[in-house]
Formats: C-alpha cells, sequence, structure tokens
C-alpha cells in the first residue's frame, strides 16, 4: 500500500526534531519517534531475557555491565521478562522488515523494550540505548550526582547494508590482541560489523603459520624508524631487527570469539602477489629473481618509485611462475581457514609491480607454455590457481579491483579501492562487490589543511567522506554487498594517533553504510558528531576536529592579482583573520568575501568561532605556501 505524502513529511520531521535533541544518534535510525516523558535507571534494575540463547545471555550481560559499572546500581539478568525494568525479547514471529540485524527499541516511564528477531538485532538495540542515556554512560568508574534518564521514544531501525566494514592495518605498525579488541568496541558502538585485518604486507607478516615458522621468527621483525614513512635510511645489516611482533594463533582464536561474541566477522587478508616482501625474506625460494636472499623485511625506505608508475627498486613479489609458491601457499591457507570462520579470505592484488617479472626467464617461460600475452594476464593466471587453492578450504575469496585485471578469477568478489568503477566492472559481470574507494573512504588521509594536519600524500575532509553513495546507478543494488573504509597505518604508530586518524571520519562511514539514504543530513550528522565527540572525551578517545577548521581556496582575480577563499565544512561558524603576524580571535576582521593579500603581507592566519567562543585550530598559512597551490596555467 502506497503511503501518502504527509506521512513521509511527518517521519523525516520526527527523525529531523530528534536528532537535535540531547541524546543524538549515529548511525541515524530508520524510524524516530520522541514521546513524553523519561525511564530513570535506579539500583537494582532487572533486565529481562526471553530465551536462552548463548548470544542473547551475552547481550544481556553486556548491557548489565555496561549500566552497572558508571552507575554504581545492581543491575541483573533474569528470564523472567514479564517483570523486568529492561527487556530484551527475541519476537516469536519473524518480522521480516528487520532482517537479522534490526531492532525495535521502545522507552516509556516505566520499562524499556527491545525486540528483535536474532539477538544481533538485540545487540545493535542496546548500542543505541547507551547513545540515548547521558554520555557519563561512557565511564569505567561510578559517576555521581548524575540524573540516568532515557527520554522515551519509539525507535524502528534496521541497515542498508549487511557489510559495514573497517580495514585495520596491522601489518605496516603492529598493534597487538588488546589493540585490536578496543578497536572492535569502538566500532560495535556504531553498528560496523566487519573488521578486515590486513596481516601481511612488505613491513611485517603477522600471523602465526606453525607450519612456516620463518614467517614470523624472520618476516614479523623489522628496524625501527621514526619520521616520514617512505623516507628512511635503508636499515644496515648490522641494525637490529627488533621491532614488530605478530599475533600467535591462539591470540586470533581469542581475537575471533572476541569478534564474534559482539557479532563482528574479521576478513583475514594475505596480500599477494605484491606486497609480499616480509613473506620472501622469510622464504626467497618464493622469489624468481636472484639475489633475493639478501632482501630485508623493509622499514619504512623507498622500494618503489612512483615517478615512474609502478617500479619496484626490490622485487616484493610472489612469482607466479615458482612452482614451489603454491604449496607454500597451500600451507597457509589451510592453517588461515582454519583460525578464520568467516566465509571470505582476502588474497590483496593490488600496486603489483611487474618489472622485475618482464625481465625473468621463468615468467617467460610460463606466459608461452599458458598462452599468456600480458603481465596482467600473468597476475589473473596466478589469482585464479590462488582462488582454486582458498576454495579447495571451504572459503571464497575477495581482493582488490586489480584482480579484474586480465581476466577476474570465476568466483571471486571485488573490493574496489581505485574509486568505484572497479566495483562497476565486476558488478556488471556479476560478480559481488564491497565498495571502499581511496576518494572517499581511505581514512589514512589527511583531515584538514596539510599545513596543520600530520602529513600524508593526500586529504579527505569529513564532508566527502559523508558523501560516499556505494551504490553506483548503473549497477544492479543486489551485488553491492555494502562499503568499508580503510585505515593504513604507513604513517600511524600508535593508538592514540589511530583513534585521531578514525573518528570522525568512521561516523561517516557509519551512517552512509547503515542508515537509509534519505534520512542522511549533513547539517544534522554535524550535530550529532559534536554529542559524540563529548562521549569520546568521557571515554578517552581520541578523535580530530578538522571540520571546525577554515578550508583554504586560492584563485587569480581579473588583474591576475592572488584572492583567497575561506569557507567552512561545518555551516554556521565565524571566520576571522589577521595579515600583520598577530594571532586573530573574534574581535578581528570577519571573513565575508575573497580577500586580497595586502603589499608586503607573507602570512594570513585563520580562525574560527561560533557563538563568541573560538572552535577551530588557528592555521598560520604563509602566502608563499598559497601560491603554490594556484591552479597551474
Amino acid at each position: 500500500m502506497k503511503k501518502p505524502f504527509f506521512f513521509y513529511l511527518f517521519l523525516f520531521c520526527s527523525i529531523a526534531s530528534f536528532s537535535r535533541t540531547e541524546n543524538p544518534l549515529i548511525p541515524i535510525p530508520s524510524s524516530v519517534t520522541k514521546q513524553p516523558g523519561s525511564f530513570s535507571l535506579h539500583n537494582n534494575l532487572v533486565i529481562g531475557i526471553n530465551s536462552d540463547e548463548k548470544n542473547v545471555v551475552f547481550v544481556a550481560g553486556q548491557l548489565a555491565k555496561e549500566l552497572s559499572t558508571p552507575t554504581g546500581f545492581k543491575v541483573s539478568v533474569n528470564k523472567n521478562i514479564a517483570a523486568a525494568n529492561i527487556r530484551l525479547q527475541l519476537l516469536k514471529t519473524r518480522d521480516n522488515d528487520l532482517g537479522d540485524e534490526g531492532y525495535k527499541l521502545s522507552v516509556s516511564q516505566k520499562t524499556i523494550i527491545i525486540s528483535a528477531n536474532k539477538a544481533a538485532g538485540l545487540f545493535y538495540g542496546t548500542q543505541t540505548l547507551l547513545q540515548l542515556l547521558p554520555k557519563e554512560i561512557e565511564n569505567k568508574s561510578v559517576v555521581k550526582n548524575i540524573s540516568w534518564k532515557v527520554s522515551c521514544v519509539e525507535i524502528t531501525d534496521q541497515p542498508r547494508f549487511a557489510w559495514r566494514g573497517l580495514m585495520f592495518d596491522v601489518s605496516r605498525h603492529f598493534f597487538g590482541k588488546k589493540d585490536v579488541e578496543d578497536f572492535i568496541d569502538n566500532m560495535v558502538k556504531y553498528k560496523f560489523n566487519l573488521l578486515h585485518l590486513h596481516l601481511t604486507d612488505d613491513e611485517g607478516w603477522r600471523v602465526e603459520i606453525k607450519s612456516l615458522p620463518r614467517l614470523t621468527s624472520v618476516g614479523a621483525w623489522n628496524v625501527k624508524r621514526v619520521g616520514t614513512f617512505g623516507d628512511f635510511s635503508k636499515p644496515t645489516p648490522d641494525e637490529p631487527k627488533n621491532y614488530g611482533g605478530f599475533f600467535t594463533q591462539e591470540d586470533i582464536k581469542e581475537i575471533v570469539r572476541y569478534a564474534k561474541e559482539r557479532f563482528v566477522n574479521i576478513l583475514p587478508e594475505v596480500d599477494i602477489p605484491g606486497h609480499s616482501l616480509a613473506a620472501i625474506v622469510s622464504y626467497p625460494e618464493l622469489s624468481c629473481t636472484p639475489g633475493a636472499e639478501n632482501y630485508q623485511v623493509r622499514s619504512g625506505e623507498k622500494i618503489i618509485n612512483w615517478q615512474h608508475g609502478l617500479v619496484a627498486l626490490v622485487d616484493n613479489t610472489i612469482c607466479p611462475a615458482n612452482e614451489k609458491v603454491y604449496p607454500f601457499l597451500d600451507k597457509v591457507f589451510t592453517e588461515l581457514a582454519q583460525l578464520f570462520p568467516f566465509e571470505y579470505i582476502h588474497i590483496g592484488g593490488d600496486e603489483c609491480a611487474k618489472n622485475f617479472w618482464e625481465k625473468s626467464d621463468a615468467v617467460k617461460q610460463l606466459m608461452q607454455k599458458e598462452g599468456l600475452k600480458t603481465m596482467e594476464e600473468v597476475q589473473s593466471y596466478f589469482e585464479k590457481r590462488v582462488e582454486k587453492i582458498v576454495e579447495s578450504k571451504g572459503k571464497k575469496v575477495i581482493g582488490w579491483d586489480e584482480i579484474l585485471e586480465g581476466g577476474l578469477a570465476p568466483n571471486a568478489a571485488v573490493m574496489s579501492w581505485r574509486g568505484m568503477k572497479g566495483g562497476i566492472a565486476a558488478a556488471k559481470m556479476g560478480h559481488e562487490v564491497v565498495m571502499s574507494p581511496t576518494d572517499f573512504v581511505y581514512l589514512d588521509l589527511m583531515q584538514g589543511d596539510r599545513i596543520i594536519e600530520p602529513p600524508v600524500y593526500g586529504t579527505m575532509l569529513l564532508k566527502k567522506v559523508y558523501s560516499f553513495e556505494p551504490v553506483p546507478d548503473s549497477v544492479d543494488a543486489k551485488l553491492i554487498k555494502g562499503g568499508q573504509a580503510n585505515l593504513w597505518t604507513e604513517q600511524i604508530y600508535n593508538t592514540r594517533h589511530m583513534q585521531y586518524m578514525l573518528w570522525p571520519r568512521a561516523l561517516a562511514v557509519a551512517e552512509c553504510l547503515w542508515s537509509a539514504k534519505q534520512n542522511k543530513n549533513w547539517d544534522s550528522f554535524t550535530k550529532r558528531t559534536e554529542s559524540m565527540f563529548e562521549r569520546m572525551d568521557v571515554e578517552h578517545v581520541k578523535y580530530a576536529r578538522s571540520m571546525f577548521d577554515p578550508v583554504f581556496e586560492v584563485k587569480r582575480d581579473a588583474s591576475n592579482e592572488l584572492q583567497i577563499i575561506l569557507s567552512t565544512e561545518v555551516n554556521g561558524l565565524d571566520i576571522h583573520y589577521s595579515f600583520d603576524n598577530s594571532n586573530p580571535d573574534n574581535f578581528y576582521p570577519k571573513y565575508s568575501t575573497p580577500l586580497s593579500v595586502p603589499k608586503d603581507a607573507s602570512m594570513i592566519k585563520v580562525v574560527t568561532y561560533r557563538d563568541g567562543k573560538q572552535i577551530g585550530r588557528q592555521i598560520d598559512m604563509p602566502i608563499a605556501t598559497l601560491k603554490s597551490r594556484l591552479p597551474k596555467k
């Protein structure tokens, strides 16, 4: 039955008005109706459940812990659901609109009821409930003199996509088991359900393979360098290789168990045939290049010449023409398949430099034998053999979009990172796709002006991330499994900076992947993000405030003079500036129209304010730097 226009108008208005209340939510639910009154948490709270299912019991226990820790209240779990203050109930008759992860949350003055088809839905309902509580609920110790109230509300919610992923690169810099578990705790708050672990690369092999012990005894360690990754000096033979680490198989089992309890699947990635220097150093016979036995695990020195395309300075590729490679990979995938229950294994496939293959007699012989005409077809030959190995372990293959080149393996799914075009091509061929494009969801990029952000090769502002739309108009939407944001860690040395790069941009990705497309609204999102900042302050999670900073644009006017155009991502901010080298505040000139640079001025200093209070960082921008950013004639 078609619903009238006024129904949708009411629905939109109720969501919009709710997002401006004291308890905004990310990601925004499908339907929200605010009711009068509130429910107050109190001592001796009872959480009732109507199922002995292990996952349901866990969800109730976790909620009890998260409510009792900051409040100091006694909170118990009981199967007498009718007498409970908070009820977690599996529906007796399936609600097809909710699917496996959706839920209904009803808060009245006397009870809180979360209903769902599956335990996962109950879990996501509890995450929403926690966001409805005051920010102090994030404390790890008792907070006194707080009114623990939840506004009465009716919420119906379900995800848009089944694949809602974050990729965590633990290879470039190693992050241990506790770091990964903390990463999971933070991602599930915003209803992510897929953790992609990038486990191998040139800088380290991070997962124990018992049948191939040198992968971790040798391949997991390099020489510590600190500074700008990619420009480090080459380690000398006598420098100790003691920086790195790896997950034992017992670590992996514990991480997988921890994730499963929180309804997160883990996708393991072994990046081959490129990005494989750590494996080659461990087992030089995997290479076809003479001298590979003298290679070392990369510490951040230059190994690729990007100025002339993708040209390797050392051969970091596993050789497709080397028959020793395939039994090696069979051992790797046999053990990985036993460790990770998720249906997919990621086989990488990206940025495979082929200049050493072009010189290899073994590769030339392979091409003649198999009728391969290009190096892309050589990689495709490799990928198809790898797919058969992975499938023999009961798993399915997914890889970066380069696996399309030279012919896609028959059953492979594609993770599209070089924009959307690879995903579109794969979907048109009937393959499943996860959208993960560099130009929207690469969270290792700078999130503000490069004059003030830790330097990386590019910039990705929050507003651009929020504009991510995983389903192109030209493809069958059923083939787009969902989307994923990627956090590469070449320039991320510690957990605090890891958090800074994730948040708030991962909040934007969460909303793009969970919420209905028509419910997204930039102004609403930024207001809700500010509320999340307050919660992150309480739980001591670091985040970037770059969305409040001024944005610079430059051009030449009709007289060929430099003009400076200033703007902000967040609406409603005032921009104040100076050219006289003093530090501006809200009593300085306010920006309204493009600025001309006074004669002899060498610096513009800019800062943002809202309601008379500084909200953005002061940026000191040399005029020479702005001139260097002018478009080339």
